[in-house]
């Protein structure tokens, strides 16, 4: 199998187990009052399934995007940024009075 093949397939499958600890801390928590919506209906199993799923989907996305930025070299040598002035040299402004 090639890399990036299994690179994808272990970030989703990654993705997917972050997605069943944050479900779980969810129901937990029970944010919004999401625990008891899901125990006292007759279709609760179908909602809990379909959050956990969709919320995978979104995991193993970033999952996978962070894997691939994080495999970019590190830049060597300065960066750029602000340039330092090598010589200051004081500027003549003349001043008029006005009345």
């Amino acid at each position: 199998m090639p890399k990036l093949i299994r690179l994808y397939i272990t970030q989703v499958a990654l993705g997917f187990v972050i997605s069943a600890v944050f479900v779980a801390v969810l129901l937990l928590l029970n944010v919004a009052n999401l625990r008891h919506l899901i125990t006292g209906s007759d279709i609760g199993f179908v909602a809990l399934i379909m959050i956990w799923f969709m919320n995978g989907i979104v995991f193993a996305g970033v999952q996978f995007a962070y894997a691939i930025m994080s495999m970019a070299e590190k830049p060597k040598g300065p960066r750029g940024g602000t340039p330092v002035a090598v010589k200051l040299e004081p500027v003549r402004v003349e001043a008029s009075r006005t009345s």
